[in-house]
C-alpha cells in the first residue's frame, strides 16, 4: 500500500507578465474565472483529491493570496447582517480548515524546480502533489483525483499528460510512453520542448504531479537549465533511474490561463456552464455582431 498523499505545493511566486498591467499589483493566480479566483480551482481539485494540507510558495506582493485563505471577519459580520446566507456559506466553504495552510517565500525567480525545493521542509520526507494554478482542468472527477486512483495502484510518481498537435510539440515537455491503459501507463522518458521530428510522442505534461520526496535532494544540486533557471524536468529525468514513473491521460478538458487566449477561453466555458448566468451569458453573446470580429 502505498504512503498516503495529504500535501499539495502550488508555486504562487511567478509575476504575471503577460497579464501585465492588470498583474501589476493583483497575482496572476487571482484572476478570476468568472467569479473565482484560478487558486481556488487548483485548491478545490486537491480537495476533491483528498489533500489535507495546502501548501503555497509565494514571492513578493502576494499576501492577498494568503488573505483569500483567511477569514475576513469584517465582510461575514456584513453579510450575515443583511441576511445573505447563501455568499456568506460559500465564503466558509472555500476555506481550509485552520491549520491546513502554509506559506513559505521563493526569494530567487529560478523557476519551478527551485519553487519546489523551496516546500521541502514543509513536506517532509512525503510524497506530495503539485498543482501549477495557472493550468485549469475541467473533467469529473478532477484530474488530481483521477491521478490518485493511478497512485493507489503500485504508488510510485505520477504525471498527468494530454494529447497535443504534433505542430506544438516543441512548445512542451513530452513524455515517451510505455505499457499501460491511459488511467496509468509506464512512462518511459521525458524531453523539455524537442524539435517536433525527434518528440517521442505528442502527449505533454499538463501541470499535475505526484511525486515522491527525492526529488527535494535531486533538486538541491540540480544545476541551472534551460533560461538559467532550476528546472523540475531535469531532476525528473534523474529520478526515473531509480523510482517508477506513470503517466495519467485524463479525462477532461484543459485550460493554459496563463495565456490570454486560454483564460478567455475558459471564462466562457465556465459562464456556459453555470446554470444561474448561462441564459443571461447566451443572450448577450446574440447581441453582439460577431460575424465583423470572425
Amino acid at each position: 500500500m502505498p504512503k498516503r498523499v495529504r500535501t499539495a505545493v502550488f508555486p504562487v511566486a511567478g509575476l504575471g507578465t503577460r497579464f501585465l498591467p492588470a498583474t501589476k499589483a493583483l497575482p496572476k493566480e487571482m484572476l478570476t474565472v468568472v467569479d473565482r479566483p484560478l487558486i481556488q480551482y487548483a485548491v478545490d481539485e486537491a480537495r476533491e483529491a483528498g489533500i489535507e494540507h495546502f501548501v503555497f510558495v509565494t514571492g513578493r506582493n502576494k499576501g492577498v493570496i494568503e488573505d483569500h485563505f483567511d477569514r475576513q471577519f469584517e465582510l461575514e459580520t456584513t453579510l450575515e447582517a443583511r441576511g445573505k446566507t447563501q455568499a456568506l456559506d460559500s465564503l466558509r466553504k472555500d476555506l481550509p480548515s485552520a491549520g491546513r495552510t502554509s506559506f513559505t517565500r521563493q526569494q530567487e525567480p529560478l523557476g519551478l524546480g527551485h519553487a519546489v525545493w523551496c516546500a521541502r521542509d514543509i513536506v517532509g520526507d512525503n510524497p506530495f502533489a503539485l498543482l501549477l494554478p495557472d493550468m485549469l482542468f475541467k473533467g469529473e472527477p478532477g484530474v488530481l483525483k483521477q491521478m490518485m486512483d493511478a497512485y493507489q495502484d503500485g504508488g510510485g510518481n505520477i504525471i498527468a499528460v494530454e494529447e497535443v498537435p504534433e505542430s506544438e510539440v516543441s512548445s512542451y515537455g513530452v513524455i515517451e510512453r510505455g505499457d499501460g491503459p491511459d488511467t496509468g501507463f509506464a512512462l518511459t522518458g521525458m524531453v523539455e520542448k524537442p524539435k517536433r521530428e525527434d518528440a517521442p510522442s505528442n502527449l505533454i505534461i499538463s501541470g499535475r504531479y505526484i511525486l515522491q520526496p527525492e526529488i527535494f535532494g535531486l533538486l538541491a544540486d540540480q544545476p541551472r537549465g534551460a533560461g538559467g533557471e532550476i528546472q523540475l524536468t531535469d531532476a525528473m529525468q534523474k529520478l526515473m533511474h531509480n523510482q517508477q514513473f506513470k503517466g495519467v491521460k485524463y479525462a477532461g478538458q484543459s485550460f493554459d490561463c496563463g495565456s490570454k487566449i486560454g483564460f478567455l477561453t475558459a471564462n466562457v466555458v465556465y459562464a456556459l456552464d453555470r446554470d444561474d448566468i448561462r441564459e443571461g451569458f447566451i443572450k448577450e453573446l446574440r447581441k453582439l455582431d460577431l460575424e465583423d470580429h470572425l
